[in-house]
């Protein structure tokens, strides 16, 4: 057999136990917020129909589908003349009828549609799984990287998004991480886009609006102006909406006052500042996101001093349900990017809150005679609920210290021929250097030795 050298799927990534601990942390904090607003955990498969993800996201998303090749000889199920003449995508959709998902959305979109009769309308879930995307990696952006959806269907109310709005400020409060949430609606965008008289290409002046972030205002304006938008009406719309200062007033000034996308921003702003003044919600009239499903209020949520792209979005998505033929179900929801937000608490050094250490203590036996003693001290630990590292090997003190040393384990219970005469241990605290001895049936002692370290 040939030797492989070892190497990664470009865009993944292999998880330390050190980087398990940090997300570990941060997806309890997401998770606790979700249960304290009464979201249910649900879980999709990793792969969906094909037919059941495209279409959803827009021309780029579904170029960034992963498609997996039906099972066995698929070029068999293809004619020849076919094979040599068709397109890329018709090829891909004749031998590929499944993909991994895109994102949390849409599965839960079908999962609605296909249990609606056993679902109690609102329906809030909770979703945390990884999906994959065919991108170019880069700093922040991988294939495969996990979301942390919050999701509610059956309910036009706005009180949902004042409630998502909410969501978001809590967790990244508990998280230490200074953020600020962007809100807009695509109602309000298309309103803007009318003005503009871009009306009838919507789409294309979203897609184009989405990239501000990257490529700058002028290259924007250059942008709609290329695909044939009335230079007028853009020169106009680009005089005010860039402006960083701009507010409700101003836009109700350039759009007028009776306009539903501004009402329904202005809804979720006063009511989320009502009840959290603190909340770092704010009004921003460029922000599009891509997805087409999108049909209401919409958020993004960006880190203060770093820079990883956004790391959570979301919005109202009225009419997804619409394309699994189940019309009349209304929903909206939040996702947290788990990769980007670890990557800004490292950035910003807010990574202190994750446990290193294997373990709260190593026990290690100095001979084999001291192993069957070690081990049972290490499952008296164990039933008193203490994480208890069992050293396999019994060696010179030194190299089990090194080892504890190296893999952060703060306490060693030694047992040597004198302990295990005295069915004892010695218990040594790495941090300090202090040592004492205690017997095994000591519950009381030794536990409070490991609370006091």
């Amino acid at each position: 057999m040939s030797k492989v050298k070892p190497a990664l799927v470009q865009g993944t990534r292999d998880l330390s136990p050190d980087m398990m601990y940090k997300r570990s942390y941060v997806i309890s904090v997401i998770k606790e917020v979700f249960e304290k607003y009464a979201f249910q955990p649900l879980e999709t498969p990793a792969m969906e129909r094909l037919d059941t993800l495209t279409g959803k996201y827009g021309d780029e998303g579904d170029r960034l589908i992963f498609r997996i090749l039906n099972s066995g000889d698929f070029k068999k199920e293809v004619p020849a003349d076919v094979w040599q003449t068709a397109e890329s995508n018709t090829l891909a959709g004749l031998i590929c009828e499944k993909a991994l998902r895109y994102d949390l959305t849409v599965p839960f979109a079908r999962f609605v549609a296909m249990n609606r009769h056993a679902i109690a309308l609102p329906f809030k879930r909770y979703q945390i799984q990884p999906v994959w995307r065919a991108d170019r990696p880069q700093k922040g952006r991988y294939r495969e990287f996990y979301q942390c959806d919050a999701d509610v269907v059956g309910s036009t109310s706005l009180w949902q998004e004042v409630e998502l709005a909410l969501i978001y400020a809590e967790v990244f409060e508990k998280l230490k991480l200074p953020v600020r949430i962007r809100l807009n609606s695509r109602k309000l965008l298309n309103s803007v886009a009318l003005k503009a008289g871009a009306g009838e290409k919507f789409g294309i002046f979203i897609t184009i609006l989405d990239k501000l972030d990257k490529i700058g205002r002028q290259s924007v304006v250059d942008e709609w102006l290329k695909a044939g938008f009335d230079a007028s009406g853009i020169g106009s719309l680009s005089s005010w909406i860039f402006d960083e200062k701009v507010d409700l007033l101003k836009v109700e000034k350039h759009l007028g006052a009776e306009n539903e996308g501004l009402e329904e921003v202005r809804f979720v702003l006063e009511k989320v500042k009502s009840l959290n003044p603190d909340a770092p919600l704010l009004f921003d009239p460029t922000l599009a996101r891509g997805l087409d499903y999108y049909t209401g209020c919409i958020f993004e949520v960006v880190a203060e001093g770093v820079a990883v792209g956004s790391i959570g979005g979301g919005g109202r998505y009225d009419n997804l349900t619409g394309i699994f033929g189940v019309e009349g179900i209304p929903g909206v929801g939040i996702s947290f990017g788990l990769d980007r937000i670890l990557l800004a608490l490292e950035e910003r050094g807010l990574t202190g809150f994750a446990q290193v250490s294997k373990a709260c203590v190593m026990v290690t036996g100095l001979s084999e005679e001291d192993m069957p003693f070690a081990a049972e001290v290490a499952y008296a630990f164990r039933k008193a609920e203490i994480s208890t590292e069992l050293y396999p090997i019994a060696t010179k003190l030194k190299k089990s210290l090194e080892y504890a040393n190296k893999t952060a384990i703060p306490f060693v219970a030694i047992i040597g021929e004198d302990e295990r005469s005295k069915r004892s241990f010695t218990l040594k605290n790495l941090k300090t250097g202090e040592q004492s001895s205690f017997a095994l049936t000591d519950n009381q002692g030794w536990m409070k030795a490991f609370s006091v370290g």
